[in-house]
């Protein structure tokens, strides 16, 4: 009998899908694969609008959920040998949609499974990485391993093509601008992962996976990132605050704050990001030490409470 896999996700864009397909692409014939998109009850556009992107930030930084659609019945009472977990950052923190899975009850079907989260991110995914890591600990879930997709361009680049897709649906190159997100052909090597992972799932050796995918460069993490996530998430952590106490999403009360917000984003991206990456570059050659031990800390499974 052929092992089963579980693959649940949650793309807007279809991007994480294409990222989990490669994956899987060359153990497709192997073992018993289920794809199952995570599909909230009421969903966020896409293209986003202006006002619903920014209104969405203060619940995904304080993980509050919402309600999801049912798992299909066929896929909670079937047994699987591992699960794959596909997710993304929204403002420094799972997105929203993933986030009410892991807290809904529909999230008991990864209870006492391995699971390896897969994860499609613009450059930003620590904090909300721990926080995955902490909500699979409460479902019972065990994190066998973790690959991470980014997008390679620099910085600024990234946040114009990134905008270009959120906001007109506009995800190829154009003009000056390259193809947003992850590169297509970062996620086609993705297929590199595959035979390792059944390798490890065929021979009974998933607490081993991760140190093998980690060899094949399934995360790359500059120091630099970590000292700018940080100020983020906590600037994040105090804007959310601010905004949810006119209200929660939609209410009118609270859209001059997220305005506010919005503004201040654009500022801090377009205009003082250069200067925080300047003093980050600093702070990374006087902290070297200590910072490489943080970049194994974040390729690492390990959880350790306060490291955001």
């Amino acid at each position: 009998m052929k092992q089963r896999i579980l693959v649940i996700y949650y793309s807007q864009s279809g991007q994480l899908r294409d990222i989990l397909d490669n994956i899987t692409y060359d153990i497709a014939d192997k073992v018993d694969i289920d794809f199952v998109p995570i599909q909230q009850r009421s969903p966020f556009p896409f293209p986003w609008t202006a006002a619903t992107f920014f209104d969405a930030m203060p619940e995904c930084v304080e993980l509050v959920p919402s309600a999801v659609q049912p798992l299909p019945a066929e896929v909670m009472n079937s047994h699987y040998d591992l699960v794959l977990f596909g997710w993304q950052p929204w403002f420094l923190s799972p997105s929203q949609p993933v986030t009410s899975f892991l807290k809904s009850e529909y999230a008991s079907v990864l209870k006492g499974k391995p699971v390896i989260t897969v994860i499609g991110s613009r450059n930003m995914w620590l904090n909300g990485q721990e926080q995955v890591k902490v909500m699979l600990n409460n479902i019972g879930a065990q994190l066998v391993g973790n690959i991470v997709l980014t997008d390679s361009n620099p910085n600024l680049i990234s946040v114009l093509t990134i905008a270009r897709w959120a906001f007109k649906g506009q995800k190829a190159a154009s003009g000056l601008l390259p193809e947003a997100g992850v590169q297509t052909p970062d996620i086609k090597n993705t297929q590199r992962f595959g035979m390792q992972i059944y390798k490890h799932l065929a021979a009974n050796r998933l607490g081993e996976l991760h140190k093998e995918l980690l060899m094949q460069g399934a995360i790359h993490l500059k120091p630099g990132l970590i000292i700018l996530e940080k100020r983020g998430v906590k600037n994040f952590r105090k804007f959310a605050k601010f905004i949810r106490e006119k209200g929660g999403p939609g209410d009118p009360a609270r859209q001059g704050r997220v305005k506010t917000f919005r503004w201040l984003l654009t500022i801090i991206i377009f205009i003082l990001s250069p200067i925080s990456s300047f003093t980050a570059m600093l702070q990374t050659r006087l902290r070297k030490k200590s910072l490489q031990q943080d970049v194994e800390y974040f390729k690492s499974l390990k959880y350790e409470e306060g490291k955001f």
